[in-house]
């Protein structure tokens, strides 16, 4: 099975794997460039892999959370290329990426994943590790760094709060830990195969709060002229 995997809810990166082994890779933390870098990047990637896009057996996308601008150049790449190609589209919580990276790296137990949602909040999920992989228990949510649970934590909320928020136990920092769509990847790939469930959603974005842009008082319907 070979996956074209995008997510934009954080820096951007995109991915193409087969039975969730690595072809190609290519990440940027930049948070501002996503509409600039992401096409060109995905254009390499099959350009190097010498496949085009009527090869693949789907688009995999990080649906968020994640801010709007960003997240919705990701959603609206991975929406035109399944188009394109009349190929199946399939999302994913992004947070569930750090969360295998988590479970892979030998967390145990219930853990939360936190990265920066900006105004001095976080978005979080709550999962558990065991045996059979990671799993998410609820979320995601947004809110200040302080109120969530007193649960071992990964990702980049890490180094925006240490002092709320208290890492899990691994042998590598897991306080820059962001959604990368190799992971994302390796979980459509086995949901896909039946392996793991309850993974998959609707390719929507993930916002938890209302946009910044407000529709001015005189754009409104009915608003008096």
């Amino acid at each position: 099975m070979l996956l074209l995997s995008i997510d934009s809810s954080a820096g951007a990166s995109a991915a193409l794997t087969r039975r969730g082994e690595i072809l190609q890779q290519w990440r940027t933390e930049e948070t501002n460039s996503h509409a600039e870098v992401l096409t060109p990047a995905v254009q390499r990637m099959l350009e190097a892999a010498g496949v085009s896009g009527t090869d693949l057996d789907g688009v995999a996308v990080g649906v968020g959370p994640g801010p709007f601008t960003g997240l919705r150049v990701g959603l609206a790449l991975a929406h035109a290329l399944a188009e394109a190609w009349s190929k199946p589209l399939h999302g994913i919580c992004s947070l569930d990426s750090v969360a295998l990276r988590a479970t892979d790296a030998g967390v145990e137990g219930e853990f939360l994943v936190a990265t920066d949602a900006r105004r001095r909040e976080v978005y979080w999920a709550h999962y558990v590790s065991d045996e059979a992989g990671s799993r998410l228990v609820k979320g995601p949510f947004v809110s200040p760094a302080a109120e969530l649970p007193p649960l071992p934590v990964v990702g980049a909320g890490l180094q925006l709060y240490p002092e709320a928020l208290h890492p899990a136990k691994v042998d590598q920092d897991p306080s820059g830990w962001t959604p990368d769509a190799v992971e994302l990847g390796q979980l459509a790939a086995a949901a896909l195969a039946g392996e793991i469930h309850g993974v998959l959603c609707q390719a929507r974005p993930l916002y938890l709060r209302d946009s910044d842009a407000k529709v001015p008082e005189q754009m409104r319907q009915g608003a008096p002229r």
